[in-house]
């Protein structure tokens, strides 16, 4: 049975261990043309909530140069997957009615896969044009998704698919990103650990 924070609505409970703000340092690798990008940077995550079933998401990026040069940012909402239900909020701005389906640990148990995985959807925006939307599986501190749609507006460059995976080790938030794009097929792309930290130590980058 999950263990439930009081104060969070109940189907973040097996999310809540990525709740905070986390910062560290990671590497970027992959094909261009005919050669290899490759870089170093720095990285901030945060994962909030609002007192809704989901968690906001905000990562920004930046190069380890002396001026501390911007490389990427992402923002987004990350939530269990499961059938939409008469008492979720929507469309649009239309408030919730009723009592919630999914309003303590033993109803949230009741999505819990035969393999005691969890279902999770996440959609994640990029500042580029590109917005992902991610399928795949929470299983304790473990995350793994593929994207099931990459929306691409007319001036972003090509980006067809995506597969990321994070896990929590040694209280340290690991991640790794695999990217198919530029005419490339899946490629390992971009990976990191950050620590969590608290507001006043977070960088200024």
């Amino acid at each position: 049975m999950l263990e439930l924070d009081p104060t969070l609505p109940a189907e973040l409970g097996p999310l809540q261990w990525l709740i905070g703000t986390w910062e560290g340092t990671g590497v970027l690798s992959f094909p261009v043309g005919e050669r290899t990008v490759e870089q170093e940077f720095g990285q901030r995550v945060s994962f909030a909530h609002h007192g809704n079933p989901y968690l906001s998401f905000e990562a920004y990026a930046w190069q380890l140069d002396d001026e501390l040069t911007p490389l990427a940012a992402e923002s987004g909402f990350w939530r269990l997957a499961r059938p939409a239900h008469d008492a979720d909020a929507g469309p649009g701005m239309l408030p919730p009615a009723g009592e919630p389906a999914f309003g303590d640990a033993e109803a949230v148990e009741g999505l819990r896969r035969p393999d005691g995985a969890f279902d999770l959807q996440a959609l994640i925006s990029h500042p580029t044009g590109v917005s992902e939307l991610y399928l795949g599986t929470i299983s304790g501190p473990r995350i793994e998704l593929a994207t099931d749609a990459v929306l691409r507006g007319a001036g972003a460059k090509e980006h067809t698919a995506s597969t990321r995976m994070y896990g929590l080790v040694e209280n340290h938030l690991l991640w790794a990103w695999d990217l198919a794009a530029l005419g490339q097929g899946l490629e390992s792309h971009a990976s990191a650990r950050l620590a969590r930290v608290t507001p006043s130590e977070a960088s200024d980058a």
